[in-house]
């Protein structure tokens, strides 16, 4: 099944050309021209959004679970087309993008399972004490409600899981808000034929079409007008630090401030403990090489820092940079991702005290390894070592001691995720960490690598800042609807009046 782009946006229902357009560059294949997005289109879809949210706000789960699961079944009809035009832009695998398109329905199915049990209204009810002295207590009861229309940004390292019908889309349709997307100019292709897809859910359906929109990648000001609009009352942002920031900014300095939940991005450290290193340091080296330049580097989840004794580093260099060598350039998603990879890999290297375990050859599109090694003073003594680097490098951090590896957690900013290599006798050094990294990261981990992010209940995919902007929030799993939801109470409210799923 072949798909050839038409580069419309998707408002209300409706297929969009506007006046400009800009050209996809793919990594192979050919490229189509996209029109750009604009401010009056984003006018449009947020009314429509506003308008669709009184009927769409107010439909029942099972309705909600049905368009879901609809929308499922929409992209896995679609998915030899989706695989085509999604390798072709982003330079990913056939294996990977087919893998993620299934994360993508996986996760549509889930919200669909989670809101049909409920669990996820928090529902509460205090009985009226008509008799209580000295003041009566009133009949109480508590809810959550979706919040209104939700703005979503494509992040560009998963064109399917985290973009147009991604988590933060899969959440916010669950939990009763419209939804306008920004598509990312990565991969418009694979954002407009994921559109069709839920269309024709809609479609299908009879659902109000302003419940989705999708804009394609246009200028600074289409993202700005989104996140200022008077009628979005949240974001859902995957992406950059610098990018992020300024969303979350503009979202506060709004007459009417409104959340904005943007996950940014971290280095993800490995504390590798003394006896698991001299145990297991050869096959966690090796490990960690694979973690480190999987797709590409290209992951948030990136363990991009690894910390462990300067008297077992030597061995555990050698190890990880003889794995590295046997990996080949990979293609990166876009031109500017490969050029920021240059831009921080000649910023670790001008670090003070920095040395160079593997050098390579980086160009054009095409990502390959590097690994640096400090000690932790000088990693301490300079906050540009511990920015992220998106893309497969990593350093070592040395440390003299344990008390040292405590002193270099705690230097951490917030992160997504921090691991522990340890073994039993590894476990008084570890409880000492813990305090630590929990407080550091939204996930810790124990003898493994943070590359794969389960969508399940108890998974959490954000952190401290600048891990994400909003540390009680998570990206992945059924608690991430919570961000698009906000808790209403009933104060004697006749039966007639409460919301169904209070009766």
């Amino acid at each position: 099944m072949s798909f050839k782009p038409h580069g419309k946006h998707l408002v209300a229902g409706e297929w969009v050309a506007t006046d400009a357009t800009f050209r996809s560059e793919p990594a192979h294949g050919e490229a189509y021209d996209f029109f750009t997005g604009t401010v009056e289109l984003v006018n449009r879809a947020a009314e429509a959004a506003e308008e669709a949210f009184w009927s769409y706000g107010y439909s029942t789960r099972e309705q909600r679970a049905a368009f879901l699961e609809a929308i499922a079944d929409e992209i896995e009809a679609r998915g030899e087309a989706i695989t085509e035009i999604g390798t072709s832009e982003t330079g990913l695998p056939a294996g990977r993008l087919e893998g993620e398109r299934g994360r993508t329905t996986g996760q549509l199915r889930l919200f669909a399972s989670h809101i049909r049990k409920g669990d996820y209204l928090d529902r509460r009810h205090d009985e009226a004490l008509p008799n209580r002295k000295p003041l009566a207590r009133p009949d109480i009861r508590l809810i959550e409600r979706p919040v209104g229309p939700v703005a979503v940004f494509g992040a560009s390292n998963f064109p399917l899981a985290f973009s147009t019908a991604g988590g933060d889309t899969a959440a916010a349709l669950a939990a009763g808000c419209p939804v306008v997307v920004k598509g990312h100019s990565a991969h418009p292709g694979t954002g407009e034929i994921v559109a069709r897809a839920i269309h024709a859910a809609i479609v299908t359906l009879g659902l109000h079409p302003g419940v989705f929109s999708l804009i394609q990648g246009g200028r600074r000001d289409v993202g700005t007008g989104l996140v200022t609009h008077p009628l979005i009352k949240a974001v859902g942002f995957t992406g950059s630090l610098a990018g992020g920031r300024a969303l979350f900014d503009l979202c506060a300095k709004r007459p009417e401030p409104i959340p904005f939940f943007g996950e940014l991005g971290s280095v993800n450290p490995m504390f590798i403990l003394p006896e698991a290193a001299g145990a297991r340091g050869e096959a966690i080296a090796k490990g960690w090489a694979g973690s480190l330049t999987m797709g590409a580097g290209q992951f948030c989840t990136n363990p991009g820092i690894a910390v462990i004794l300067e008297a077992q580093a030597d061995a555990f260099a050698e190890t990880a940079r003889a794995a590295l060598s046997e990996t080949g350039p990979q293609v990166m998603l876009t031109d500017g991702i490969a050029s920021a990879y240059r831009d921080g890999r000649d910023r670790i290297a001008a670090g003070s005290g920095v040395r160079e375990v593997m050098t390579s050859t980086c160009d054009l599109r095409n990502a390959t390894p590097y690994l640096f090694r400090v000690s932790a003073k000088d990693w301490i003594s300079n906050h540009a070592l511990s920015e992220e680097v998106f893309g497969p490098l990593g350093l070592i951090v040395t440390v003299e001691d344990a008390g040292e590896m405590i002193e270099v957690a705690k230097s951490f900013e917030g992160q997504l995720t921090a691991t522990l290599h340890l073994d039993e006798a590894d476990t008084e050094l570890g409880r000492r960490l813990m305090p630590v990294l929990e407080r550091k990261a939204g996930r810790v981990l124990a003898n493994g690598y943070p590359t794969g992010v389960e969508v399940c209940d108890a998974m959490v995919h954000g952190g401290p800042y600048p891990a994400s902007t909003n540390f009680g929030a998570t990206s992945v799993g059924t608690l991430s609807i919570r961000r698009f939801l906000r808790p209403v109470s009933y104060q004697n409210m006749p039966q007639d009046l409460l919301p169904e799923d209070l009766r």
